[in-house]
């Protein structure tokens, strides 16, 4: 009988994120949590004689969020060059997980066509010991550069 072993239980904490940028790479140390979500869109259909409804999948949606602790002004720039100049930037996200006391190895994805939905532009706050920040974006394609071997082999 095959389990999982507990070491192979990846570290939340061991990973690193890359942004390409305008064809420049900036390590995002500044990274608190990252998640990027692809939900497939459904089409209803209606099938005669049966009482339920099947569905078939007609496209995707690509959405994602981070946490940045607010150390960074990368991101308030290439908003404010779509506000003052009507440039809206696209680039490119590396994100790796890699905790090596796993026998998984390390996944690599890349999502590609990230563009941002919302950013903080300004903040304080005095009751805070640490200020940190939430991003949203999309993205219109990705690739997995390198995948967990498979459990147990």
């Amino acid at each position: 009988m095959t389990f999982m072993k507990s070491q192979d239980v990846i570290s939340g904490k061991l990973g690193r994120v890359y942004a390409t940028i305008d064809g420049n790479i900036e390590e995002m140390l500044y990274v608190k949590n990252i998640e990027a979500t692809i939900e497939k869109q459904k089409t209803e259909i209606p099938v005669l004689g049966k009482t339920g409804v099947q569905h078939k999948a007609g496209g995707w949606n690509g959405t994602g969020s981070m946490t940045i602790y607010y150390a960074t002004s990368i991101f308030r720039k290439m908003m404010l060059d779509y506000i003052k100049n009507g440039r809206d930037i696209y680039f490119d996200l590396l994100i790796e997980n890699e905790d090596p006391t796993a026998s998984i190895g390390k996944q690599s994805v890349v999502l590609k066509g990230v563009n941002l939905d919302s950013i903080t532009i300004a903040k304080l706050d005095v009751e805070s010991e640490i200020l940190d920040e939430e991003i949203s974006f999309t993205f219109h394609d990705v690739d997995m550069q390198e995948e967990f071997k498979a459990l147990g082999r």
